[in-house]
This record gives C-alpha cells, sequence and structure tokens, in this order.
C-alpha cells in the first residue's frame, strides 16, 4: 500500500493526528486492521469499477 493511500485512510477514518504525532507505530490495532478493511474496500470498488 502506498504512503499516500495510506495517509488518505488515515485521514478519513480520523487517526491521521495520530500518526503525524507517533509515526505508524502508535495507532491502535484496531485502526490498522480498520485501515486494511477500508484499504481492501478501495481496491474491490476499483475492480468492480474496470469490469463494468
Amino acid at each position: 500500500m502506498s504512503d499516500s493511500l495510506k495517509e488518505e485512510i488515515a485521514k478519513e477514518l480520523g487517526f491521521y493526528d495520530t500518526v503525524q504525532k507517533e509515526g505508524w507505530g502508535g495507532i491502535k490495532a484496531r485502526d490498522a486492521g480498520n485501515m486494511v478493511k477500508r484499504a481492501i474496500e478501495i481496491a474491490e470498488e476499483q475492480l468492480s469499477n474496470r469490469n463494468q
């Protein structure tokens, strides 16, 4: 996952301020899981749009 995508998702999910202050190691496991889940959703949406 690109850094820009990670930052975009962190902003969308509301924990980008933690990333800025503490780095990626400072986020909660739940936030990391939600970030992966959202990245998968975005990828699925992009694939679906390609196949239409």
